[in-house]
């Protein structure tokens, strides 16, 4: 192997020298002849159909396809004029600087190697992350990430005659952060849209304080509004959201939203908003129309209204994990006034279910959970310490008698189902163990200590394989203790009282199973799988009277009841283009569908009046392709002949992205409502939607809008119109939402599904 080396190098410098027309001043064409130009330790690289070298003003001179390139930045040009001494460079005719992705080109282009500084004439950058374009006569690159461009224009459109541009005099740009437009001009097309004497724009992702996007609409309600979001980006781990609301009709509402992150189990978010009511109920008939709910008969007179919720983990100390939710709202109106958008309850309960995996009460519910928890887990055990206080808003704000029970505090202790004796055959014995420990207070009921141990025995046996047996036997024991001093103990009333309770399960079942060939596009083979169950409850029956009633622990209603179960599972395998690291077919499984039906009967009634037959459970959920998903359950009451209740959830959608949405929500007594969405596009740009929600019960409309959205290359338009509530006092919104892809939008939207 070292004999050829020799004569490689001599064919290579013989190449070069082929290159060299004349001692030191030209360079032949030589089609990726390279040099090396170095400098503070940086190393660019050129190459050049022809490269001319001036010893005497040490400049190259590279022409007919020159690039430079350094690391992830390379310039291309017609021709190049390289000063290696100061590192600068002139480059002239189809000028392209290409770094991180984004692009510059120009006429001509002075550029300060070392700092990566220079100026771009007749220039245009492309940022690929929002695909954004801005031009401009004079573009500089005044740092590594800031430009200023002289009679610029930006725009996400593409084309020589965007759909929409803004120009301006003076454009700073920071790539990461945001753009700053000086007498700004939005243009259609050639048609002048407005003009403002200053504007901000968004040009990457990264966190930076600066306004955020408005919005804008109209209610009957609350008239005219404006909404103007302020980000402030504090440090690396926190940052803060202030909200400007204009109502013409209510009052000026200011909000909060600070979020800070230590660590993934080391979090919060704090939101607070509120504002003086121009508008209260006063308790006529005409306010409580326009401004106020009847849903309750508590009257609303209150103008002072605010909302501050808040939701917190933070990792402790040997594992354990600490988690605050805090929600207290001035009326029981609050919520259902600001639903949705900026700060309203359907955004906060969304941003706090998907951060925290903690929802909120619902926004018609008056009583609002506030808690703090301590949670410690190990592989088979947990404790939970709980501080609990409901707060009961109406109570609160009208100094009513409240009896609302607090839990201050409440202690789980939970030991999950475990082998308690082992033989060689396999573990005989198993256990568990639920307990609890509560004290109740409340300033307008009775208040008091309890104690709930609840272990539990299994015997799990096998025959073969063809059924699983286990029996279960468990204890209950309660204690309570009242506190004397509490105005509603009586002295016929024991202080202390204590209850006992056994209860019995059994449960029998087997699986049966078979794989089909289907062999049907992908789909090679379907397995169905049927588990039959079989379950026995007893709990004795027990006069229970004398004892406090604070939740349902303290009533434990006797059963003696079997019940019988079918589970049928449906499950595809389709296989999978390309092949794994082991040269072997590619897979992919599918839950096509779940069927379950259970039928339970309770041998304490009486069999002849019906009453035995508990209700006839079913629950269905399908999923046959990537376009149709669907969940049902339904119970039938056999003593009545009629549906006790019903759920049904069906989502059609297509690829092109067509829509259709159900759902129908059925408890007889109770609720009967139905909820439709639907969307269709028209034309690939063109697209109409629609929601309709109506309460079957009281045959009223709960709500119902109707919108369009346009969308094109670069931007969108969506018009809308939504009715909320009854027709004596329902609120209806007009909304319109221009999008400017890469900017945001401006407006509100409907379609938010």
């Amino acid at each position: 192997m070292q004999g050829p080396r020799p004569l490689i190098i001599f064919l290579y410098l013989a190449a070069a020298m082929a290159c060299i027309a004349g001692p030191y001043t030209s360079v032949a064409p030589c089609q990726e002849f390279f040099d090396q130009v170095t400098q503070n330790g940086e190393t660019w690289r050129i190459t050049a159909d022809k490269i001319t070298y001036h010893p005497e003003t040490n400049r190259y001179t590279a022409s007919g396809n020159v690039g430079i390139t350094r690391d992830k930045t390379q310039l291309l040009a017609d021709k190049i004029i390289l000063d290696k001494q100061n590192m600068k460079a002139v480059a002239t005719g189809s000028v392209t600087l290409v770094s991180e992705g984004d692009r510059l080109t120009g006429e001509r282009l002075d550029m300060d190697l070392e700092s990566a500084t220079g100026t771009l004439y007749q220039g245009h950058i492309f940022i690929r992350e929002n695909n954004f374009r801005i031009r401009g006569e004079r573009i500089e690159k005044t740092g590594e990430n800031t430009y200023h461009i002289t009679d610029g224009s930006l725009t996400s459109c593409e084309g020589p005659r965007p759909d929409w541009q803004i120009t301006g005099k003076q454009v700073d740009v920071t790539i990461e952060g945001y753009g700053y437009v000086s007498h700004a001009a939005l243009w259609a097309r050639r048609l002048p849209v407005f003009y403002v004497p200053w504007f901000m724009f968004p040009v990457k992702l990264k966190r930076q304080s600066g306004l955020l996007m408005p919005e804008a609409r109209y209610s009957d309600r609350k008239g005219a509004e404006y909404i103007q979001p302020l980000f402030w980006a504090i440090s690396g781990n926190t940052d803060a959201t202030f909200y400007y609301h204009h109502m013409q009709k209510r009052g000026e509402k200011f909000g909060l939203e600070y979020r800070y992150m230590f660590s993934e189990d080391s979090k919060g978010t704090l939101m607070a908003d509120g504002f003086k009511d121009k508008k209260i109920d006063d308790g006529s008939r005409e306010a409580t129309a326009k401004w106020g709910y009847d849903d309750d008969e508590a009257a609303r007179p209150n103008d002072d209204r605010y909302w501050i919720r808040m939701k917190a983990d933070q990792q402790l100390f040997a594992g354990a994990t600490a988690r605050l939710d805090i929600d207290i709202v001035s009326d029981q109106d609050y919520l259902r006034e600001f639903s949705d958008r900026y700060m309203g309850h359907e955004t906060a309960a969304d941003y706090f279910s998907s951060e925290f995996g903690r929802d909120l009460d619902d926004k018609n519910d008056p009583v609002r959970t506030n808690r703090l928890n301590i949670n410690r887990s190990w592989s088979y055990q947990s404790l939970n310490a709980d501080l609990v206080w409901y707060d009961n808003v109406i109570n609160r704000r009208l100094k009513d008698e409240d009896d609302t029970l607090q839990q201050l505090p409440r202690i789980q202790y939970s030991a999950l189902k475990q082998p308690l004796t082992r033989a060689p055959a396999g573990d005989l014995l198993f256990g568990s163990l639920d307990s609890e420990y509560t004290y109740f207070y409340s300033r307008d009921n009775i208040t008091g200590h309890r104690m709930d141990l609840h272990p539990r025995l299994y015997l799990p046996l096998r025959a073969g394989h063809y059924f699983s047996l286990e029996p279960s036997a468990g204890f209950r024991q309660t204690a309570w203790y009242i506190d004397a001093d509490s105005e509603f103990y009586s002295d016929e009333k024991e202080l202390y009282m204590h209850r006992e309770l056994y209860d019995a399960e059994m449960d029998l079942s087997t699986e049966i199973n078979r794989v089909f060939s289907v062999e049907k596009g992908r789909v090679e083979k379907i397995r169905h799988v049927i588990i039959p169950r079989l379950s026995y409850d007893y709990i004795p029956e027990k006069d229970q009277s004398e004892y406090p009633e604070f939740d349902e622990i303290d009533r434990i209603e006797p059963e003696n009841s079997l019940a019988l179960s079918f589970t049928n599972l449906f499950t595809s395998k389709a296989s999978l283009s390309g092949k794994n690291r082991n040269n072997e077919k590619r897979y992919t499984y599918n839950r096509v569908a779940k069927f379950f039906i259970e039928q339970a009967y309770n041998f304490r009634e009486d069999k002849d009046s019906g009453q035995a037959w508990m209700p006839l459970y079913a629950e269905l959920d399908l999923t046959p392709a990537n376009l149709l998903t669907l969940h049902a359950d339904a119970s039938w009451d056999h003593q009545n002949d009629e549906l006790d209740t019903g759920n049904l959830t069906c989502r059609l959608y297509d690829r092109r992205g067509d829509e259709l949405k159900l759902e129908y929500r059925y408890s007889r007594d109770s609720t009967k409502s139905i909820d439709l969405y639907a969307k269709t596009r028209v034309t690939r740009n063109l697209a109409f939607f629609g929601n309709y929600e109506r309460n079957l019960e009281t045959e009223t409309d709960i709500e119902k809008g109707l919108g369009m959205r346009y969308e094109s290359q670069c931007w969108a338009l969506e018009l809308a119109w939504k009715q909320e509530g009854e027709e004596e006092d329902n609120d209806t919104r007009y909304m319109a939402m221009i999008e400017l892809f890469g900017l945001g939008g401006f407006g509100e939207t409907l379609d938010n599904r």
